[in-house]
């Protein structure tokens, strides 16, 4: 991400001080008997065991497993117990940074390298050639999926979830939502039949630990009180007590090459730059870094950089291979021979990654421009080619971008807002027929699946957005 002199001049004038949301007065309780076991209370059935390929040697670890937490800014979650107890147990990366704000676009980045302009927490679709890590990862064999606490069925692709309350038993909540769900948003992985059904809910997670299956690469997303996002801090401390604390003694989670990053999305604050409390955890971390800080300047580009970097994959061409922002964790860089910038502390050169709503691209219907093509010049953290995938046109590079459109202004909404219609509630694909009003509905339902299509693969949505706004937006 380029970060010009006009967008830091124009931050300042729009950053505010809200925070990402009002916390709940909530008392924990376990949403299951143990983190190895099934619950009606997480809704989605419980499935068969995912199938892994064989499992492939890392430089520095061989299992990654990234949970994220959410809102929050850095000296509140230092001041929880249960943060300074983990903190004792792995290294403390006290200089990561979120990207932007909100919370969609993070998780976007952290597994596509970018965030496209997105400044809000609407229901997107990303078309079929704008690829993930999934791509990278599956390129070299590497197993993944990704877990989603209170998820209905695997592969759901609905903006929202709305179940019973477990908590009181009291009426209904919502406690998954798509935004946190980052692959999901990517019809490379939600138009793809087996890369969606990877998307698991917690029962699926509670079979997998205990028939060993975890994959080499897991993204798991808690549920919106687990996870501190209608909560507070010590909530989401109860549920790590709970959750999190088993299955760092269980080998089938943790071996002592596993390495588990315990993040935020974003800070609560908005108008500090986006520093967040995170750590590097599990039996892969090296020994002699347990209970110390590195204070590298780190983002969530990292998490993609190291992966990289340890099985010396390909890069998306993204923030993966910008310089500034994708600073390979210090003991992989070592393990894998990858020379970070030497950005550290609270150095001048780290940019503001607090901007909300100033950076153009294809989901900013403010500033709208279209998906770039990978930076083909880019340099991966592992050594190999920056990933194209079919159907790209390479020419559209950032510096052939015409100039940003205000769709709005011009009576048009975001093209990719369109719900796709695509449905994985029997276990396998269905598409449903675009809606005739042409606008996205039950996917933005509180209950449902997503039944609006604009289209069902990537060449469709293309023919869609160019015969309704020709002329003004082009696309890959």
């Amino acid at each position: 991400m380029h970060v010009s002199p006009f967008v830091l001049t124009l931050a300042s004038t729009l950053a505010f001080a809200a925070p990402a949301f009002a916390a709940i007065a909530q008392s924990f309780a376990p949403p299951a008997a143990s983190p190895e076991s099934s619950s009606a209370n997480y809704t989605g059935q419980t499935n068969g065991t995912i199938t892994n390929t064989p499992l492939v040697k890392g430089k520095a670890f061989d299992r990654f497993i990234q949970i994220w937490i959410e809102n929050t800014d850095y000296d509140t979650a230092a001041s929880s117990p249960v943060f300074q107890n983990l903190s004792k147990e792995g290294v403390l990366f006290d200089q990561f940074y979120a990207v932007t704000h909100p919370s969609e676009p993070n998780y976007l980045a952290a597994v596509g390298g970018d965030f496209f302009g997105a400044a809000d927490d609407s229901f997107y679709h990303i078309p079929q050639n704008v690829s993930t890590i999934v791509d990278l990862l599956e390129a070299k064999n590497v197993s993944w999926a990704s877990y989603q606490e209170n998820m209905p069925y695997d592969g759901f692709t609905g903006f929202n979830f709305t179940q019973n309350n477990y908590l009181s038993n009291d009426g209904n909540y919502t406690y998954y939502v798509r935004k946190h769900n980052g692959l999901i948003v990517f019809d490379s992985v939600a138009n793809v039949s087996d890369r969606a059904l990877r998307i698991r809910n917690f029962n699926d997670f509670a079979n997998d630990v205990k028939a060993d299956v975890i994959p080499q690469w897991s993204f798991i997303t808690p549920n919106l009180v687990n996870d501190g996002h209608d909560t507070t801090i010590d909530f989401v401390g109860d549920w790590l007590n709970f959750w999190l604390l088993p299955l760092l003694q269980d080998p089938h989670f943790n071996t002592n090459r596993t390495v588990i990053l315990l993040t935020f999305d974003e800070t609560e604050t908005y108008t500090i730059n986006n520093r967040i409390y995170t750590l590097a955890l599990g039996g892969g971390v090296p020994a002699e870094l347990r209970g110390k800080t590195d204070s590298t300047f780190y983002t969530h580009y990292s998490a993609l950089s190291s992966v990289e970097a340890n099985w010396g994959l390909g890069a998306l061409g993204r923030g993966d291979t910008n310089a500034t922002l994708n600073n390979v964790f210090e003991f992989v860089a070592n393990a894998s021979g990858w020379k970070n910038n030497g950005i550290t502390g609270d150095s001048p050169a780290i940019p503001l990654l607090n901007l909300t709503g100033t950076i153009p691209g294809p989901l900013n219907v403010a500033l709208y421009q279209p998906f770039t093509a990978p930076n083909a010049s880019g340099i991966s953290p592992g050594g190999g080619p920056i990933f194209v995938a079919p159907g790209v046109n390479s020419a559209l590079t950032a510096t052939a971008l015409p100039a940003p459109v205000n769709l709005t202004a011009q009576g048009k909404s975001n093209p990719w807002s369109q719900d796709p219609g695509i449905s994985y509630a029997n276990g396998t694909k269905v598409i449903s027929p675009p809606s005739p009003s042409g606008s996205a509905s039950s996917g933005q339902g509180a209950t449902t699946n997503g039944a609006l299509g604009m289209g069902v693969d990537g060449s469709v949505l293309v023919c869609f957005v160019v015969g309704v706004i020709a002329g003004v937006i082009t696309v890959l």
